[in-house]
């Protein structure tokens, strides 16, 4: 509780009131999506590696701090995992950023954010990043609290066709 000098009303802080004002001021960004990209073309069958560009703002951690009265709040988010919906009736949930493709890995599936699509076409792919902020109040209060953040592309996925002349 909190009184002002000279007043005669107390006024209750809700310290979760406080964390949610304080996740509010935060800067917590949609995912920016590295791969796949969609200006890209993609081959059906072939292991689509996912990932998303890190950065405190799109990954965590981000931090900040509130007062009312005598009441203090810290907050702490994280992104705690990335849901993919593929477009194709499949999910796909990883728990980091992704790892980026180079050349050397050839076909093989990503070592832990990976798809790999049956059928070609327009597949619209949205990505949800789901936060966890953590905070804590004077006087042992704390809690978590979640928030979204989503981010929607497109992906277009060809067939490949070989022909043997033999």
């Amino acid at each position: 509780m909190w009184r002002a000098d000279g007043e005669d009303d107390v006024v209750t802080i809700d310290p979760e009131v406080l964390a949610r004002q304080v996740v509010d001021s935060m800067t917590l960004r949609p995912p920016k999506v590295a791969s796949p990209r969609s200006e890209g073309t993609y081959v059906v069958g072939m292991p689509m590696w996912m990932w998303v560009e890190r950065g405190a703002s799109r990954m965590g951690p981000v931090s900040a701090s509130a007062s009312a009265g005598s009441v203090t709040v810290t907050a702490t988010a994280r992104v705690e995992r990335l849901v993919w919906d593929m477009g194709d009736g499949t999910t796909v949930t990883c728990h980091g950023p992704g790892t980026r493709y180079t050349l050397d890995q050839g076909k093989a599936m990503s070592p832990d954010c990976g798809h790999r699509y049956e059928r070609p076409g327009e597949h619209e792919v949205t990505v949800t990043a789901h936060w966890d902020v953590e905070w804590t109040a004077t006087g042992g209060d704390g809690g978590t609290l979640a928030q979204t953040r989503t981010t929607e592309l497109v992906t277009d996925l060809r067939e490949a066709q070989v022909l043997n002349t033999r």
